[in-house]
């Protein structure tokens, strides 16, 4: 099970939810495995509006009905 023990954000816990490793989000959608992590990690952290782009475009791509406001709020 991914995440046994961690903090997560609400985006990390929908990873964890739906098995996407970090490392394959990071590759597809092209934001750096590190942002990944720290996005993942607390719900302190916001993405830039090109990587947050980037992610959820992704993940629609995925199938997901998903939005920004889903993980990060503004």
């Amino acid at each position: 099970m991914f995440g046994l023990g961690k903090k997560r954000s609400k985006f990390g816990k929908f990873l964890d939810k739906h098995s996407i490793t970090q490392i394959e989000i990071a590759e597809e959608s092209g934001v750096n495995r590190n942002s990944i992590s720290r996005l993942a990690k607390s719900d302190e952290h916001y993405p830039s509006m090109k990587s947050a782009k980037k992610i959820i475009k992704t993940l629609q791509k995925e199938g997901f009905d998903v939005d920004y406001k889903d993980f990060w709020d503004m």
